[in-house]
């Protein structure tokens, strides 16, 4: 029997305001701040305090809808969804229900089977909840989000609020996916688009960014769905793929052997490589939602709607079609930039601020200085080669002035000192060498240094020129024309070998 799966994907990402959705205690990182440092008696759930929404966060949900060609609804509302974990200390999490904030979008993915459209059903705003540590009987410490569920060896609990009430949106695509490729691809698309949009890191390992799948399969050519299961709060793209392979396994094989899936929440285990039950799933009628009395209805005006959507920056997908369509790159060099906005520009504004071509400046900005910035830790939005000195280095090797290998010293000396190409290449001499009676001498000398290689090579190793065209390059101190010394390397190999 043949199955298929049907996925949505339920994505919360934390957006980068200096406060918090409903008050204005600041946003600090829940991984290194001291806990319970950023709350107040809003965030806190103390009766009788009033939130108020914050305007940025409602700026920055509408960059992503309208991004995402969503229809905003000019007026949302604001729901309490009741439930009951110790980290939401109102018992009831501020969201959106019945009226979000917009609706009816769509992203187009890259797949190995090509492109494909993804519905996304809503964008609605909500707040974060705050983290809890479970601290077991011999001393160990677990984190867990939104989950209150603690083992048989807890010892207790530690709350920590700092996160509570930081603005969320949540992103709800329609069960379009139907592998874990597509998932991930979804994924990685969306995590580009809020990082170019300045709302969020991408950061997943802080959980800025989490994941949530809803899992089911069913027979081929069936319409009604399966049982769904829900993967809780994945914040890497590995464990996505890895999660939602699992769920779809393990569907097919309950369904095989006769039995019913459970509707459930399920946790990813790292280390087993596999889901653990957390909890029985919820229908949308056990939170029991109803309208936030403490909130008016959330106002949006065609200006503001308009203002923000005439200050979007170019997309990934429209730099990534541009660069395949423009400059001639692969789909995976072309995602490779467009995934990343400030290695694509940087690669374009080297690019144009020289004559080396897109070959060459790919090749140097995606090779050499990438494998620079992750040996510092660094990124191209604070790398110190400028696009315009990387192409000021480029200009020098298509000249012949150095050749590729001592391009890589220089570069990797640009990177250290940020010091220019020409500086460096006049103040260590390493201008290349292409003088041809120089050179001649050069190979001679290895030549006659070598007589059992050369002897080799005319026994019919025609390998050792490699090895003997290395020598030269070393006696030349890296900074010999390789294209004359290979020439004049192969013409006296072959007068050697015509003499004998």
């Amino acid at each position: 029997m043949t199955y298929e799966p049907v996925i949505g994907l339920e994505v919360h990402i934390e957006m980068q305001t200096q406060s918090k959705m409903f008050c204005a205690c600041p946003v600090v990182d829940s991984v290194s701040a001291e806990p319970n440092t950023a709350v107040c008696p809003i965030c806190a759930g103390h009766p009788g305090t009033l939130p108020v929404v914050n305007a940025q966060a409602v700026e920055y949900a509408l960059r992503v809808a309208i991004a995402l060609g969503c229809t905003i609804n000019p007026v949302s509302i604001f729901a309490r969804k009741n439930y009951f974990y110790p980290d939401i200390p109102k018992g009831y999490q501020i969201s959106q229900y019945e009226q979000p904030l917009a609706l009816n979008g769509k992203i187009t993915i890259e797949t190995a089977q090509g492109e494909k459209v993804i519905r996304i059903r809503r964008v609605h705003l909500e707040e974060d909840t705050g983290k809890l540590t479970h601290v077991e009987a011999n001393g160990e410490a677990e984190e867990r989000r939104n989950e209150a569920t603690a083992s048989s060896q807890t010892a207790y609990s530690l709350v920590d609020l700092n996160r509570a009430g930081v603005p969320l949106l949540e992103i709800v695509t329609e069960p379009d996916f139907r592998s874990a490729e597509e998932v991930r691809a979804y994924a990685e698309q969306l995590r580009a688009l809020v990082r170019y949009l300045g709302v969020n890191s991408g950061d997943l390992e802080k959980g800025v960014m989490r994941i949530e799948p809803n899992i089911s399969v069913r027979r081929m050519g069936e319409s009604a769905l399966g049982t769904k299961v829900e993967i809780k709060n994945l914040n890497s793209f590995r464990a996505l793929e890895r999660g939602v392979a699992y769920e779809i396994k393990r569907h097919i094989a309950i369904l095989e052997a006769g039995g019913t899936v459970a509707q459930e929440t399920v946790g990813w285990d790292e280390t087993r490589q596999a889901t653990f039950s957390q909890r029985s799933k919820e229908d949308a009628h056990d939170y029991r939602y109803f309208p936030e009395p403490d909130l008016p209805p959330l106002v949006v005006s065609q200006a503001w709607m308009n203002r923000v959507r005439e200050n979007l920056p170019e997309l990934p997908w429209q730099i990534y079609r541009r660069f395949v369509d423009e400059y001639g790159l692969s789909r995976a060099e072309a995602w490779g930039l467009a995934q990343e906005r400030m290695a694509a520009l940087y690669f374009e504004a080297a690019l144009k601020a020289g004559s080396s071509g897109v070959r060459t400046v790919y090749a140097w900005v995606m090779g050499e200085l990438l494998s620079l910035l992750n040996a510092s830790g660094k990124g191209f939005e604070t790398c110190p080669v400028s696009a315009i000195e990387l192409a000021a280095l480029l200009e020098l090797m298509r000249a012949g002035k150095i050749n590729q290998q001592t391009g890589k010293t220089v570069l990797g000396e640009m990177f250290e000192s940020g010091k220019s190409a020409a500086a460096i290449v006049a103040e260590k001499g390493l201008t290349q060498v292409s003088d041809a009676d120089f050179l001649s001498s050069l190979v001679a000398e290895t030549l006659a240094e070598h007589p059992n290689e050369v002897a080799s090579y005319r026994a019919g190793k025609v390998t050792v020129s490699n090895w003997l065209f290395g020598q030269v390059m070393r006696k030349a101190g890296g900074r010999a024309n390789p294209q004359v010394v290979r020439a004049e390397l192969e013409r006296q190999l072959r007068i050697e070998q015509n003499t004998n």
